[in-house]
């Protein structure tokens, strides 16, 4: 499967997932973009995971708001990563990669805890798309 084809893939999980909820689907797209501008100064970065690891980022709000009826960014990186997984077993996405990208949304929000590339990238990407937001 291409890049594109990927994408377009989990873009369709995204917006399946989240539903009616267009403002978290148009928000991971633009983490998207950012992150997608920024993979050029990074080489090592592994885009795939990056595409999973952006567009996936913020799952876990909606459980935490079915289940708590909140959600903060710890709760996001407590019930995200398990709904990444299935998410991105059930679109066959690379089984070797899918621990990285559960490790890298369930670090989205804390002082960084893994060594990740791809983190760092999504990190910067969030912060710009969320100052724009502001």
């Amino acid at each position: 499967m291409t890049y594109q084809e990927r994408k377009g893939q989990l873009v369709k999980a995204l917006a399946d997932f989240f539903e009616q909820d267009y403002r978290r689907i148009g928000h991971a797209i633009e983490v998207l973009q950012e992150a997608e501008k920024l993979l050029p100064e990074h080489p090592g970065a592994d885009a795939e995971v990056l595409l999973a690891s952006a567009l996936l980022h913020d799952v876990g709000i909606k459980p935490s708001e079915e289940q708590l009826g909140y959600n903060n960014g710890q709760t996001q990186e407590e019930l995200g990563p398990p709904v990444a997984s299935r998410i991105l077993q059930q679109c066959g996405f690379a089984s070797c990669k899918i621990p990285l990208v559960a490790a890298i949304i369930g670090n989205h929000h804390s002082p960084s805890r893994i060594a990740a590339v791809e983190l760092e990238i999504l990190k910067q990407a969030d912060r710009v798309v969320n100052r724009r937001s502001a």
